[in-house]
């Protein structure tokens, strides 16, 4: 099983191990998959071997990225073998380094987190979270999978509007990388060695993204699940289809959690508009934000009104016809009110147009 084996390298292995990878240029998934394993107390004390020496592999507990071979069981976690087409489980992205390594040990580096058993389900939900948010965009960039498919592009005719600087996750990694002309130590055990200190820094940088995503969810997304949960139960309190959610004590993290609650539901009465306090405060003002078609769209389900976006104080009451307008973004997914009640007549009003 994929949760077992940091169970068993903490109980059988103890401190101090070697981690093997290979030397040259270096990537994303192999700087992440070696900072991943020295979060685990088992691994906290390891040294680390860059190298693509067979005879020097073979002496390390554990090897990411080289050697052509994946078995767990010995601790070998390669991807580059033609037969090689393991996945994570629900998702169709063949894996690297990185997502091999979050497979087997990403559970235990969640619980650990969460302070929770592995088994649990919250850090089953984690575990599947952190894997979509971010180790699969690594996987894909290790393995030259783009996220849209290329010929369906081409045949769309679309082209980039900019250049958006290439700035991924794997390119932020790569230009850590010694450039072609840099000076290179004469003696090779100097070069190496200036070498690794690269790929340190490296692995550093894309670790502390990981440890930022993963304490986001741990401490900000994972308890909204049950204010958002609380708020969809009341939604018919304020709109007889539910299409307006109101998140009563201040925002938190509400798209992922309310598009996997109206799946669950399997409903057609989707949730329009989500209305919440700017601040925890009794005098707060508030927003009323309308629900994009996906997470990152840029598309509304329904946007305010046209009528009334780029409006703003006495001009938005004027067209609105509701008191206390604040504004309304020009796209219409977003305006404000003064009061609760106002933005909450704003949602009343905006569902009908």
């Amino acid at each position: 099983m994929a949760e077992s084996a940091a169970k068993r390298l903490k109980t059988s292995d103890g401190l101090g191990v070697k981690i093997g990878t290979h030397n040259g240029h270096f990537h994303a998934d192999e700087a992440l998959a070696v900072y991943m394993l020295r979060l685990l107390p088992a691994y906290a004390g390891s040294s680390l071997v860059r190298t693509r020496d067979p005879a020097l592999l073979e002496t390390c507990h554990t090897v990411v990225d080289v050697g052509g071979e994946y078995d767990a069981e010995r601790h070998r976690y390669d991807h580059h073998q033609r037969t090689f087409t393991t996945t994570f489980p629900g998702r169709p992205t063949k894996l690297s380094s990185a997502g091999l390594v979050f497979l087997h040990f990403g559970r235990a580096i969640v619980a650990q987190r969460l302070d929770k058993p592995e088994g649990s389900d919250d850090v089953g939900l984690l575990w599947n979270k952190l894997y979509e948010s971010f180790i699969e965009a690594l996987d894909a960039h290790d393995n030259g999978i783009s996220a849209y498919d290329p010929k369906k592009v081409e045949a769309a005719g679309l082209e980039k509007g900019f250049s958006d600087g290439g700035f991924t996750l794997g390119a932020m990694v790569g230009r850590l990388n010694p450039n072609w002309n840099d000076p290179t130590p004469s003696d090779p055990a100097e070069a190496q060695a200036a070498e690794d200190d690269k790929f340190i820094t490296a692995s550093t940088r894309i670790g502390e993204e990981f440890s930022r995503d993963l304490d986001y969810y741990a401490k900000a997304w994972l308890p909204a699940r049950a204010i958002v949960q609380e708020a969809y139960q009341k939604r018919l309190q304020f709109d007889p289809e539910g299409r307006v959610m109101v998140l009563e004590g201040q925002a938190v993290p509400w798209k992922d959690h309310l598009y996997t609650l109206e799946e669950q539901e399997g409903t057609d009465k989707k949730v329009l508009y989500v209305l919440y306090p700017e601040k925890p405060v009794p005098e707060a003002k508030w927003r009323i934000q309308s629900v994009p078609v996906t997470k990152d769209s840029f598309q509304s389900r329904k946007a305010l009104p046209e009528l009334w976006r780029g409006a703003r104080d006495a001009q938005l009451d004027e067209v609105s016809g509701i008191p206390g307008g604040v504004f309304v973004h020009a796209s219409g997914f977003i305006g404000g009110n003064k009061t609760f009640d106002g933005a909450k007549a704003m949602a009343v009003k905006a569902v009908e147009f």
